[in-house]
């Protein structure tokens, strides 16, 4: 009669283990997260709702908070259409170059956003390669928006590209190639078919640039001058008001990025559960007028 192999444990198998494993994560967690977020709330109310109203209220807060919102107004959409542009080109399409193309999608999250601010000065700045060009005809890109703009939507081009590029390639080809013999057109086919199937995937990776745009520090900090009033966005204006030692300005104002990433945290949760975040659910085709046979 023989005896049943018995299988090795697992990891975490053990319930002292698990809890033990469980408890140093909610600790870390709370130390790394949580803390700061209390901290920053704590303070930021220290001296009453008044100060706090007045300090939001503030001239160069004010500019700083519209810097920021405009900024992300404008890379956002763009870099929202850069990313499903490349997402349907490198995975509805075969082409020569379409690694390098991935490749070069990828770059900025392995190039130090401190380092790219620097790249766009030897590219734009007086010193630069289009500098004294931009110069002659007084075009001003860096030390203003546009700058600002550039910077940010570097650090933040891959965002949603990477949220679309597995669920498109999970997903194949064969609906568009079906909507395309019922006799539709290319645009057709991308509006009733392929964007359907993206668009909580698309929405994930909008909510994610978008967070990263408000937040966005080292690019910024090299290519707005960091001057008060003019070219300072909210993470660069917090600095200042924390290094004129004003901390309840710095904690009032932090406040608001903290606010920000929460609603980040809950939309981020929530697109999740609808499919986002790289889960891929099954593909279906619209039946539509021009798509109907």
């Amino acid at each position: 009669m023989s005896t049943a192999r018995r299988k090795p444990p697992r990891v975490g198998d053990n319930p002292l283990f698990r809890r033990l494993l469980i408890g140093i994560v909610l600790l870390l967690g709370a130390l790394l997260i949580l803390a700061p977020l209390i901290v920053i709330g704590v303070e930021a109310f220290r001296q009453g709702w008044k100060v706090y109203v007045a300090t939001l209220a503030n001239a160069d807060t004010q500019h700083a908070i519209m810097l920021t919102v405009i900024t992300a107004l404008i890379a956002v959409p763009l870099n929202t259409i850069f990313g499903v542009a490349a997402a349907w080109a490198m995975t509805k399409f075969d082409f020569r170059g379409k690694r390098l193309l991935l490749i070069v999608t990828e770059i900025p999250f392995s190039v130090s956003p401190i380092v790219a601010g620097v790249a766009y000065l030897f590219v734009y700045g007086l010193q630069g390669i289009f500098g004294p060009m931009l110069d002659a005809y007084d075009v001003k890109i860096l030390f203003a928006l546009p700058g600002i703009v550039l910077a940010s939507m570097f650090v933040t081009a891959p965002f949603v590209a990477r949220e679309l590029i597995p669920l498109m390639q999970a997903q194949g080809r064969d609906l568009e190639e079906a909507a395309t013999s019922l006799g539709a057109s290319g645009w057709r086919t991308f509006f009733s078919v392929t964007l359907p199937n993206v668009k909580w995937a698309m929405l994930y990776g909008v909510v994610l640039c978008n967070a990263r745009v408000m937040g966005e520090f080292g690019a910024v900090s090299i290519v707005s001058g960091n001057i008060r009033g003019q070219t300072n966005t909210l993470p660069l204006h917090i600095e200042l008001l924390y290094h004129d030692y004003q901390a309840a300005g710095a904690f009032a104002s932090a406040s608001i990025l903290a606010v920000i990433a929460v609603f980040t945290i809950i939309a981020k949760v929530a697109l999740e559960g609808r499919g986002a975040g790289r889960r891929v659910k099954p593909a279906t085709i619209l039946v539509t007028p021009e798509t109907r046979p």
